[in-house]
């Protein structure tokens, strides 16, 4: 099921990424070859930046690929990696919360707001940052949980670069 939901994940940034290419180079031709553009393009193309950016740094979290101070870190002994991780997850869950709470306040307000030149409620927008922020802090609970409970093993304590080809 994990494999599932990364994989459309995954498809959905695809097509994003290809949406918003095509609306952005298509602006430019028109505006460069015909003195005209697709009017709606920019907001448009804002608006799934946003949600490419988010839902990308949801699927990066599960590979644990985030940047990290993982040198310093590595010099420790195990006892002081787990007391880092435990801190660095609770603190990171801790702003997770906060902002899926005023995300979801801000989706609530968004939805009688809508952008100028689309009409698309701006709440729509802000949701990409609601699923983000619920997304992370439902990983950062399995990973103190893990903690807490002693499943987690001392290699994963320090997450590993991973290459951007695997």
């Amino acid at each position: 099921m994990k494999k599932l939901v990364t994989r459309a994940a995954e498809c959905m940034l695809i097509l994003m990424l290809g949406v918003m290419v095509v609306l952005v180079f298509g602006n430019v031709v028109l505006r460069y070859f015909f003195n005209s553009g697709i009017v709606f393009s920019e907001e448009v193309s804002r608006f799934i930046f946003m949600w490419l950016t988010l839902i990308g740094a949801l699927v990066v979290m599960k590979d644990n690929a985030h940047l990290g101070m993982s040198s310093l870190i590595d010099r420790l002994g195990e006892t002081g990696q787990r007391i880092c991780r435990f801190l660095a997850d609770s603190i990171t869950l801790a702003c997770c919360v906060l902002l899926a709470h005023g995300t979801w306040e801000q989706v609530v307000i968004g939805m009688d707001n809508a952008a100028p030149v689309t009409g698309i409620p701006l709440g729509v927008v802000f949701i990409s940052l609601l699923i983000s922020s619920v997304g992370m802090s439902l990983m950062l609970l399995h990973s103190l949980w893990r903690q807490v409970t002693g499943r987690m093993p001392a290699d994963e304590l320090v997450p590993q670069n991973v290459s951007a080809g695997e």
